[in-house]
């Protein structure tokens, strides 16, 4: 059974300054639109037990945080079945934490994922029926039928199991990875990448399958380069010498080719790593379709450190 939290007594907690891990396991887009002030934007479909824990720093009980209190309940669960018993779910998620006066961070308005299911949903069972009245043939009838029919059967097993595949899929898409809006070419661009990085597990990015003693010859050959797709306040703790920051943050929100030409060249192995494995794949995704022979480090910062790659200490 889910270990829950009330949000008043996680006010408390932040209250005592007491060392607190928050993950928030929305969409990006549902996380930059509000946030509880100390959370951590770790999506549900990327959450990795082998790995969350070295996102948030501290110790303690990992507490999940969604919209409402589903989400993190699953994630709970997920990293129960792989052995982390030390987790929590907020109950009623960020409005009930919001209505509780804890500090939230606000930014772009998005659509909830609950909101754009339901929309999905409605759309096509509509577009089955119309079919099913107006098609001309048989097989236009019989497939708005099949249409219909097959959607409903989805949202009947959503409801017995608490599992959404259509969720899971929209939660993928362009629009709720984004946190800006799509005004300029530079975030068209963005768009067609990440719809060309979702569009199958054939075109996802994995990590590189060169050896670190390559890597490290391929960028003392002046072959490669080797960029951090951290956070500016991470980096500033510590970074790989020679590497360049490139926030994750930066490319999602969109960045125009010409300034991305003047900040990566287009001639060398673009090498991304972050803390744990996660985000570069990310960047890896947005980079690729733009032309980038971009190769994900799959192992973590202080993974790299250990094998030889001297780091700048900052604050």
């Amino acid at each position: 059974m889910v270990t829950t939290i009330s949000p008043q007594n996680l006010a408390d907690l932040l209250r005592e300054k007491k060392p607190l891990r928050l993950v928030d396991v929305r969409t990006p887009a549902e996380f930059g639109e509000v946030h509880v002030e100390t959370a951590t934007n770790v999506p549900l479909d990327r959450l990795d037990p082998a790995t969350v824990g070295n996102l948030v720093a501290g110790e303690g009980p990992l507490y999940f945080i969604c919209r409402s209190g589903g989400r993190s309940g699953k994630a709970c669960e997920k990293m129960m079945a792989a052995g982390h018993a030390d987790v929590i779910s907020v109950d009623g998620g960020t409005a009930a934490c919001e209505t509780a006066g804890l500090p939230v961070i606000r930014g772009r308005k998005a659509m909830s994922l609950e909101r754009q299911v339901r929309i999905a949903a409605g759309a096509l069972v509509f577009a089955g029926v119309m079919l099913a009245a107006f098609g001309g043939t048989e097989t236009l009838r019989l497939a708005g039928l099949g249409i219909a029919g097959f959607v409903g059967a989805g949202l009947v097993f959503a409801g017995v199991t608490d599992t959404c595949g259509m969720a899971m899929i929209i939660a993928r898409m362009p629009w709720n990875q984004a946190c800006g809006s799509a005004a300029s070419c530079s975030r068209v661009l963005l768009l067609a990448a990440m719809l060309t990085a979702t569009a199958g597990p054939a075109l996802a990015a994995s990590p590189t399958r060169d050896s670190l003693p390559a890597v490290q010859q391929a960028v003392a050959e002046q072959k490669a380069v080797i960029i951090d797709v951290r956070e500016p306040d991470e980096w500033a703790e510590s970074h790989l010498s020679g590497a360049r920051l490139v926030p994750l943050s930066r490319l999602k929100a969109g960045v125009a080719p010409a300034d991305l030409a003047r900040m990566l060249p287009q001639d060398k192995i673009i090498y991304c790593h972050c803390l744990a494995g996660g985000r570069c794949l990310v960047a890896a995704d947005i980079l690729k379709p733009l032309g980038y022979d971009v190769r994900p480090l799959g192992q973590s910062y202080d993974e790299l450190v250990s094998a030889g790659f001297p780091a700048v200490t900052g604050r």
